[in-house]
């Protein structure tokens, strides 16, 4: 809980300095949120898992280095993803896995409107929780996933004019998610936002 709090109190300093920040700049700062579409790669699982469907939320920032052509855009996003699974003996697991994930993105336009984005993500865990239902099997440990996510995102984002813009992004893993099993995130996001 102090871990959540500490964050919390990040995200709102972070959010105060990037918006004075963006004033004398150019740069801008906006909010966004959406669907995910998650799951993991096979990995130790004897078949491939099934999707979680969820949302994200989060604070979106864009620092122009070669204006209307390069920026690069901060992000701070709270990410409900997961994925469910059924064992060889007719388990079912749903694994709600939270997470605050931090992209840091190269922004490119390709025209005006249009933008492609690609960089590294950075992700904390912040919850955890499996839903079992069976009578085969003992459920899945808790406590046994890393609280640290590493990740390349890639998307595009079409922005109109009036400050909304329509996102759509895929992340995959470079770490596991469950300790030793080789099982890593992919998540498929959809989103809306809006830049002030």
């Amino acid at each position: 809980m102090k871990t959540v709090k500490f964050l919390l109190a990040g995200i709102v300093l972070s959010a105060v300095s990037v918006t004075a920040t963006a004033q004398e700049s150019g740069s801008s700062i906006g909010i966004k949120g959406g669907l995910n579409y998650t799951t993991v790669t096979k990995g130790d699982f004897e078949e491939g898992p099934d999707a979680r469907t969820s949302f994200h939320i989060g604070l979106v920032g864009e620092i122009p280095l070669i204006p209307k052509v390069f920026s690069i855009q901060p992000e701070v996003v709270y990410s409900r993803q997961g994925f469910e699974y059924d064992n060889l003996l007719g388990d079912r697991m749903q694994y709600k896995l939270d997470y605050v994930n931090f992209p840091v993105l190269a922004k490119l336009y390709l025209f005006k409107g249009l933008s492609i984005e690609a960089g590294p993500q950075f992700g904390l865990k912040v919850s955890e929780k499996v839903d079992y239902k069976g009578e085969n099997n003992t459920p899945p440990q808790e406590n046994n996933y890393n609280n640290f996510d590493t990740a390349l995102a890639g998307g595009v984002t079409f922005n109109f004019t009036g400050g909304v813009f329509l996102t759509g992004r895929y992340t995959q893993s470079l770490n596991e998610v469950i300790k030793d099993s080789d099982a890593k995130n992919k998540v498929f996001q959809a989103g809306i936002g809006f830049k002030f």
